[in-house]
């Protein structure tokens, strides 16, 4: 089946639950205006931050609504999703996301990255925003290499925000002894929940409207099957959400029922 036949059975102007959103078009829940929130408050006081929650929670999401709507005349966004780069890859991606041409030896390339942080900031007038994901898989030396570049020349306030996001494991090993002085040195900590029940009903009813329905398509009994099931985390709720649709499709229902929603945990569980 084809996502055109769905659209036009249900008369969708555009496939629902997608991740091609604009930031603009996101579920705004509570725990998604607290986490945007202080993203912008780090990146106004440059600050280091911490933002964790499980996977599928929609810790990126929430970032990227902020950074997306900053001035950038004003911010230099550095996003780096890979850890395994390790080390030196962190620092060549800052200086190459600078406009600079990263030195090949590590003890030149460490200061020319805190150098291009501190120019960026003081000579240009913007305020470099690392942003680090999958941030649990950062290694200690990673983490404290990240704390020096905030710490450049001692100034009593860092060049750059840091935003670090990650799984709950990224929380625990920032309390490990010895990683002591970036733990001091992190201003924001909050971790995402998933959505409530009502959260998950709009958030669905959300994703209907912004494809063309207004009206209910999916029952209540439905809605809250997906949220249980889903434990109101987004992209589990989307698979869901779009694998009932498809479900209910198949049997020619005008609504999407709990029926449906089961056919669709089934299908989403079975090897």
């Amino acid at each position: 089946m084809t996502s055109s036949r769905l659209n036009s059975y249900y008369g969708f102007t555009r496939t629902p639950f997608g991740r091609d959103l604009a930031p603009a078009m996101l579920h705004r829940h509570a725990s998604f205006e607290q986490a945007a929130a202080r993203v912008t408050w780090c990146v106004s006081e440059r600050a280091i931050g911490v933002i964790t929650g499980e996977v599928g929670v929609g810790k990126t999401a929430a970032v990227r609504s902020v950074l997306t709507t900053l001035d950038p005349s004003r911010h230099s966004v550095i996003y780096i999703p890979n850890p395994a780069v390790g080390v030196r890859g962190i620092h060549m991606m800052i200086v190459t996301a600078l406009g600079g041409a990263p030195a090949h030896h590590t003890a030149t390339l460490i200061p020319q990255t805190a150098d291009a942080l501190a120019a960026e900031h003081h000579e240009r007038g913007k305020t470099p925003i690392i942003v680090l994901d999958e941030g649990h898989l950062l290694s200690h030396q990673q983490l404290e290499a990240v704390r020096m570049l905030t710490n450049h020349d001692m100034d009593s306030a860092s060049t750059a925000a840091v935003l670090l996001i990650g799984q709950p494991t990224l929380k625990r090993q920032m309390r490990l002894g010895v990683l002591a002085a970036l733990e001091q040195r992190i201003l924001l900590r909050y971790t995402m929940t998933g959505m409530t029940q009502a959260e998950t009903a709009d958030y669905i009813r959300h994703h209907t409207g912004l494809a063309g329905r207004s009206d209910t398509l999916f029952s209540d009994d439905a809605a809250n099957l997906i949220h249980e099931t889903g434990r109101g985390h987004p992209r589990q709720i989307n698979k869901l959400a779009i694998t009932a649709l498809t479900a209910a499709f198949a049997e020619n229902k005008a609504i999407v029922d709990e029926s449906s929603v089961r056919a669709a945990i089934t299908e989403l569980t079975t090897d």
